[in-house]
């Protein structure tokens, strides 16, 4: 007994003609025929009336037809998962990041998998969260590193890392080094230099002006964090950070929590589609880089 031989039987069973069977399956009526026939004999039985002008299933027909449909499935079954591990080891991923952030374990996951998985291509990107986010949501990219305002992305899957508020961070000479407490209207006061828009970190730094209908000069704008301290160590501006961020330059900075800015800046992981298994072998490493 052969998987053709079941496929020939079930489009006959299904056609209930052996011509528009024989079209299904591509190849003579004839064909179809002396395979049914030869199946017919292996088994001892009719499995098609065929005195009328339809064919019509037999008891013994009516009997194999849902055993041929379930060999003919678990075939398929065994065709694709070998197809994943193929897929997996000529795959391809693209991987975006936020501009001006590295996160170390983030880089230990891609190395970690590239090991375990050295024919996956990766690409990775660096752009802001708002487009990094749109990626994602169209499938140009699979995984991204983005920065987001309290709450993750709508309609995505999310594997948040950071969570914390914003900080004010100036020389020790500056003013508001000597306040215990720093509000937005004592943040406004002076220029400031923060992340532009379309980072996660902005996001939380604009809504929460906006909600108190203040408008801050946000007078030089930079994408990585040791540019944002090295301008205001220099006493250019205020500089707004997280609290992780401003810790990695006390030596210059003093960093004051914004009272007044309770929403905090994530930092996440963000994807949509785990269908394929080069996907969730990387999410696998990244959860395991981020939680070890």
């Amino acid at each position: 007994m052969e998987l053709r031989q079941l496929e020939y039987f079930v489009a006959v069973a299904e056609e209930r003609n052996f011509t528009r069977a024989a079209e299904r399956v591509h190849i003579s009526q004839s064909g179809v025929s002396a395979q049914i026939r030869q199946l017919e004999r292996e088994l001892g039985a009719e499995l098609f009336d065929r005195s009328g002008r339809t064919v019509t299933l037999t008891v013994a027909g009516k009997a194999a037809l849902a055993h041929a449909r379930a060999a003919l499935a678990a075939a398929g079954a065994v065709g694709r998962a070998v197809g994943e591990v193929t897929d997996l080891i000529r795959g391809h991923l693209t991987v975006g990041m936020v501009i001006g952030c590295t996160l170390a374990p983030l880089f230990d996951a891609l190395a970690a998998f590239h090991r375990a998985h050295p024919g996956v291509e990766i690409s990775l990107l660096e752009d802001s969260s708002d487009r990094l986010v749109d990626g994602v949501r169209t499938g140009t990219v699979d995984l991204a590193l983005v920065g987001a305002a309290a709450d993750t992305p709508d309609g995505l899957d999310a594997l948040t890392l950071i969570s914390e508020r914003l900080v004010a961070a100036v020389p020790a000479v500056h003013p508001l080094a000597t306040r215990r407490r720093v509000t937005l209207r004592d943040l406004i006061a002076y220029p400031i230099v923060c992340m532009p828009p379309g980072t996660g970190l902005r996001a939380v730094l604009d809504q929460a002006c906006a909600a108190q209908g203040l408008r801050p000069v946000i007078s030089l704008q930079a994408s990585a964090a040791d540019a944002i301290a090295g301008l205001a160590a220099r006493g250019l501006a205020v500089a707004v950070l997280t609290d992780s961020m401003a810790a990695q330059y006390r030596d210059r900075l003093t960093a004051r929590t914004i009272e007044d800015v309770g929403t905090p800046a994530l930092l996440a992981l963000v994807w949509k589609n785990t269908r394929s298994p080069g996907m969730r072998e990387l999410l696998a490493h990244c959860r395991r880089a981020f939680t070890s």
